[in-house]
């Protein structure tokens, strides 16, 4: 892996555990992460954990490679924090593809403006949205997701547009992707009470409400 990234113009650093990466990171951050499911000691699940609950590292790109091949160990490391999985065996090909789809996310979507609905207040600008006046904190793939449901209103989005709209075209991630960044953005929003306009329809996908969702009986 280490000899694919330097042939492909990237400076791998590889570290042994996770300790080792979180005294790495005290000094300086890598532009992405790939992180082993299985370290020795601490496991790259916790190490993931750790990572987000950071402010440092919350918005560090991350993919987790494994060689589990259950729905419910990919998910679990999705809904931890990982922004794509890999599950062994992999080609560099496919590994370099990856990597660059993630990186590409770090780009904000663009947009006119800040855009104001429902009580919350979104600038793709400044990278913030504001619940009246408290900020609400979100990563970049939950505030990208945020910012194309508010740009359309009302509209039904199933998981495989909102994959090409927000991730990009050409990823290779599993729809179930979408609904684990959904329920981080349902948490985000919650203390607020704004969680609820992220409504989720049956059998089609989901949709920004963009009525007060507190007025209606």
């Amino acid at each position: 892996m280490s000899l694919n990234l330097r042939q492909a113009g990237h400076e791998p650093a590889c570290l042994a555990d996770a300790d080792g990466a979180l005294l790495q990171f005290e000094d300086a951050l890598p532009d992405l992460l790939l992180v082993e499911w299985d370290l020795p000691g601490q496991s790259g699940l916790s190490l993931v954990r750790r990572l987000r609950a950071l402010p440092r590292t919350r918005d560090l790109p991350i993919i987790m490679m494994m060689t589990r091949t259950a729905e419910a160990d990919r998910i679990m490391a999705l809904e931890c924090g990982a922004d794509d999985v890999m599950t062994k065996p992999f080609g560099p090909r496919e590994m370099l593809a990856r990597m660059h789809a993630v990186l590409r996310r770090r780009q904000p979507q663009a947009a006119p403006g800040a855009v104001h609905m429902a009580g919350l207040r979104l600038d793709p600008g400044t990278l913030r949205v504001m619940a009246g006046e408290r900020q609400v904190a979100l990563g970049r793939v939950e505030f990208r997701l945020l910012n194309f449901l508010m740009q359309h209103p009302e509209r039904v989005h199933s998981r495989a547009q909102l994959l090409d709209q927000v991730w990009g075209r050409h990823v290779y991630l599993d729809e179930r992707t979408v609904d684990a960044h959904v329920g981080r953005l349902r948490s985000a929003l919650q203390p607020s009470g704004h969680h609820d306009h992220i409504e989720t329809v049956r059998g089609s996908g989901y949709r920004f409400v963009a009525w007060d969702v507190s007025c209606v009986a």
